[in-house]
C-alpha cells in the first residue's frame, strides 16, 4: 500500500541543486488517511514525528523505528502548525482554541497566547522558536472563516498579523502588520532573516499575494526591519516551509515541494501527487525531509541537513 509512488520525483532546475538529493533517493508515502495534514514536528529523543490533521481534529504520531502511525491527541482543538522548543516541548497553533500552547513534559498544556490588547486572536497558524526562547507565530483567519478547520466566528482584532512572544516575560507584541494572510514562517540559519509567507491569494486569486517575504531582523533581535519579496509561488500557494543549513528554503506548493537558493532562484522541486501544506526535517541527522500532503505523510532523503530545531 505504501512505498515509492508514481507521480513523485526530484527535478533539478539549476546546477546548484545537483547532489542536494541523492540520485537513489525516492519519495516514499509513509501513511495516508487524513483530510488536511499540516504542522509536522520532529522529536529526536523519541524518533517520532507529530503532525496535525486539522478537519479531523486530531494530531497523529509516526514512529520512525517501526513505521507505525497512531493518534497523538484527539480532540486537538483543530491544531495546525507545530514546532519543538530547545527543551523538547511541543509548541502548537490551535485554530479551535484560537491560541498558541505548549505541551509540557508531564503532558499538561500551557497557554502561551490567546489574546492581544484584550481581543481574542484569529486562529494561530504556524510557529517557530528562536534561539533566545522567543516564539514567533502567524495569525490569519482561516480557522474562523468556517467550521471546517475550526469554529466559524467573527474576528475581534480585525486584521491578520505576525506576533512575537518574549521568551522571558511572555509579553506578546505585533512584529508585522501589513500582511493579508500571513502563513508559514522560518528563520535563516543565522537568524538574521525571518521569512514569512502571505497566502492572501487564497481568497483573492487575481490580486492577492502568493509570495514569501524576507525580513531583516533588527539589531535587538526582537523586531523586524526592511523586507522584500523573496519568491512568488508558481504553483498554487506557499504554505509552510523550512530551511536547510545552507540557507535553501524548502517550501510547500500545489505540485509538491519547491526549493529556493538563498538568492531567490527556484533550483529544484520534489513532486508530490497532491497539494503540500508543510514540511520539516527529521531523522537522527536531520537529513530526511518529511512532507505533509493533503491526505498523506511523505518523506525523502537528502544530502543536506535541516537548519535549527525541527
Amino acid at each position: 500500500m505504501f512505498g515509492v509512488l508514481d507521480g513523485t520525483g526530484v527535478s533539478v532546475l539549476d546546477p546548484r541543486f545537483h547532489r542536494v538529493v541523492p540520485g537513489s533517493a525516492r519519495v516514499e508515502r509513509l501513511w495516508t488517511g487524513a483530510r488536511w495534514s499540516e504542522g509536522p514536528a520532529w522529536f529526536p529523543a523519541h524518533n517520532t514525528l507529530v503532525w496535525s490533521d486539522i478537519p479531523n481534529d486530531r494530531m497523529l504520531r509516526y514512529d520512525a523505528l517501526t513505521g507505525q502511525v497512531g493518534v497523538f491527541r484527539q480532540p486537538a482543538r483543530n491544531s495546525n502548525g507545530n514546532t519543538v522548543d530547545a527543551q523538547g516541548r511541543l509548541v502548537t497553533c490551535e485554530h479551535g482554541g484560537r491560541q498558541v500552547t505548549r505541551t509540557e513534559h508531564d503532558g499538561s498544556i500551557t497557554v502561551l497566547a490567546s489574546h492581544y490588547g484584550g481581543k481574542q486572536l484569529n486562529s494561530p497558524n504556524d510557529v517557530v522558536v528562536k534561539s533566545d526562547g522567543s516564539i514567533w507565530f502567524t495569525d490569519p483567519d482561516y480557522g474562523i472563516l468556517s467550521d471546517y478547520e475550526g469554529d466559524k466566528s467573527p474576528g475581534e482584532i480585525g486584521a491578520c498579523h505576525v506576533y512575537r512572544i518574549d521568551g522571558q516575560s511572555g509579553e506578546i507584541a505585533i512584529v508585522a502588520d501589513d500582511f493579508v494572510k500571513p502563513n508559514g514562517l522560518a528563520f535563516s540559519p543565522d537568524e538574521s532573516i525571518l521569512y514569512i509567507a502571505d497566502t492572501g491569494a487564497s481568497h483573492d486569486p487575481e490580486n492577492g499575494p502568493r509570495h514569501i517575504r524576507a525580513f531583516k531582523l533588527g539589531a535587538d533581535g526582537k523586531t523586524l526591519g526592511a523586507s522584500k519579496v523573496f519568491a512568488t509561488c508558481t504553483s498554487g500557494l506557499f504554505d509552510g516551509f523550512r530551511l536547510d543549513i545552507e540557507g535553501r528554503i524548502w517550501s510547500s506548493a500545489a505540485d509538491g515541494v519547491h526549493i529556493y537558493h538563498p538568492d531567490g532562484t527556484l533550483v529544484g522541486k520534489v513532486a508530490i501527487p497532491e497539494i503540500v501544506a508543510n514540511v520539516c526535517w527529521g531523522g537522527p541527522k536531520l537529513n530526511r525531509l518529511f512532507i505533509c500532503g493533503t491526505t498523506s505523510l511523505y518523506a525523502v532523503m537528502t544530502h543536506t541537513n535541516g537548519a535549527g530545531r525541527p
